[in-house]
């Protein structure tokens, strides 16, 4: 798509008189924020609106030049380069402009729970936390659980862990949904296949200035907390369950020995849940086209599936299969599902403004 003249000096100028605000030290406080904001957003657009540019000039200075019958063989060689170059730059521009997503630089919140299939599932909802877990730390990004529910024979019931570091939300959003798992259970003796699931959620962390809870809308209840946990369970009132009476919202942990501890941890949990309504009833079209586009946030919808007899990993949202099941449960190999996620969610909202 060809962007006008006219935007991108927009652009430029607008980039330009930001630099000049933040060089110019009279910045203080919300207003230095607010500027230091919009200059990391602007930055990566204005780089490559100023690459457009510069190819486009090139491109009128060379065509002049093909006019001279001494210079036409050099400049042609010349411009064929540039006019090759100049619609992916375009691409790129075009990318860059799109409307972003409020909550992609935020850190998220992961929840992962054991579906249908028992023993099986939990054990998949723990190989699912262990491949986000690598893969965060290939990106740089700290992961701290929250909470787990621990199941006897290995994985987890649930586990709710906080992912913090660069672009978190913006490139784990599209996991949100049904991982189903096909394999044969190790206690499996006569070699048949098992299907089972976990459900995955990623929710974007708010700040507490984004969701403002009142004490009064909270019921908080404590009591002793139950299960596997060593000595220190059912010798003290510490599990906390917090409801949220405007919502209905229920959020419960006990996985910390301190009363306190676990209710900062609900907290937390409670405040990211009750953000993400939010957006959604904020942005009830926009969810809808998102998610028509490429699945993602309905927790009911099957979005992928792991096939272990055959190595494959399909995300059915896209059609896209990859014959690389160890490296991507492994953690490192995600990346190539999460990027053909976000090319894909890209070019359906280019193809859409183009409408």
């Amino acid at each position: 798509m060809s962007i006008p003249a006219e935007r991108l000096d927009q652009i430029t100028h607008r980039f330009a008189e930001l630099e000049a605000r933040m060089a110019s030290g009279t910045l203080e406080g919300e207003e230095f924020v607010k500027a230091s904001r919009d200059y990391a957003e602007l930055e990566p657009v204005a780089k490559v609106a100023r690459e457009v540019k510069e190819i486009r000039a090139e491109i009128a200075e060379l065509s002049v030049l093909t006019e001279d019958p001494e210079m036409k063989a050099l400049a042609d060689e010349e411009l064929a380069e540039l006019r090759q170059r100049l619609p992916a730059a375009e691409r790129e521009l075009a990318i860059a402009m799109l409307p972003k997503d409020s909550a992609d630089a935020r850190p998220a919140m992961l929840e992962i729970r054991a579906g249908t299939g028992g023993d099986e599932a939990a054990l998949f909802a723990g190989d699912l936390y262990r491949m986000y877990e690598r893969y965060a730390a290939e990106q740089g990004w700290r992961v701290e659980p929250v909470s787990m529910n621990a199941s006897e024979v290995g994985g987890f019931k649930e586990i709710v862990a906080n992912v913090t570091g660069n672009g978190v939300f913006a490139k784990l959003k599209f996991e949100s949904g049904v991982h189903r798992v096909q394999r044969v259970p190790e206690t499996e003796s006569g070699g048949r296949i098992h299907t089972s699931a976990a459900t995955v959620a990623v929710l974007p962390e708010p700040d507490e200035v984004d969701v403002q809870i009142e004490d009064k809308d909270l019921k908080i209840d404590i009591y002793r907390a139950s299960g596997a946990g060593g000595q220190h369970v059912n010798t003290t009132d510490s599990a906390v369950r917090i409801t949220h009476l405007p919502s209905g919202l229920v959020v419960t942990q006990q996985d910390e020995r301190s009363q306190h501890k676990n209710k900062a941890k609900a907290m937390q949990v409670l405040r990211a849940r009750l953000y993400e309504k939010m957006r959604e009833e904020a942005h009830g079209e926009e969810a809808a086209a998102r998610k028509a586009m490429v699945g993602s946030g309905d927790r009911s919808e099957r979005i992928r599936t792991y096939n272990f007899p055959q190595g494959r990993v399909t995300d059915h949202r896209i059609g896209l299969t990859l014959q690389k099941l160890p490296q991507i449960i492994a953690g490192p190999g995600l990346g190539e599902l999460v990027d053909a996620l976000i090319a894909e969610d890209e070019a359906k909202r280019l193809a859409a403004m183009n409408d």
